[in-house]
């Protein structure tokens, strides 16, 4: 079965637009064209666009997915080259984590902090030693 870009766009929650781009980029040689350049999405697609959001989601820069998506194309001679790419992007995820995970300790605090002068009708409660420790945040 084939798509159109409209139907992808639907199925994929990505616009027209951020698809053409994608194409544009050379991120998509694994779609084919009607004879007038219309492109035709199969169903296998739908995984190498799902590779490409995350990647994309996660920071890699399109360069770097380009050239993933190339080293694909060429076929196993590119194992170590994708797995190398992998590996440096999963550590870059790793740490994107711990970031996050750190910033959710602070916004932990607030709710904390919050829900406490709230159920107590002031922040002056917190200016009584009633702060968490400094550990916990």
């Amino acid at each position: 079965m084939t798509y159109t870009i409209s139907q992808v766009a639907e199925k994929t929650g990505l616009t027209t637009y951020t698809l053409r781009y994608y194409d544009k980029e050379g991120l998509m040689p694994f779609v084919d064209r009607t004879p007038t350049g219309i492109r035709k999405f199969k169903d296998d697609d739908f995984e190498w666009l799902g590779v490409i959001t995350c990647l994309k989601n996660t920071g890699m820069p399109i360069k770097e997915i380009r050239d993933f998506i190339g080293w694909c194309m060429q076929g196993d001679s590119s194992l170590k080259k994708r797995l190398e790419l992998f590996k440096e992007h999963q550590r870059h995820v790793e740490k994107q984590i711990a970031e996050l995970e750190r910033y959710k300790k602070k916004i932990d605090h607030k709710v904390w902090y919050y829900e406490t002068a709230v159920a107590a009708g002031t922040e002056s409660i917190h200016k009584n030693g009633c702060e968490l420790p400094e550990d916990e945040l």
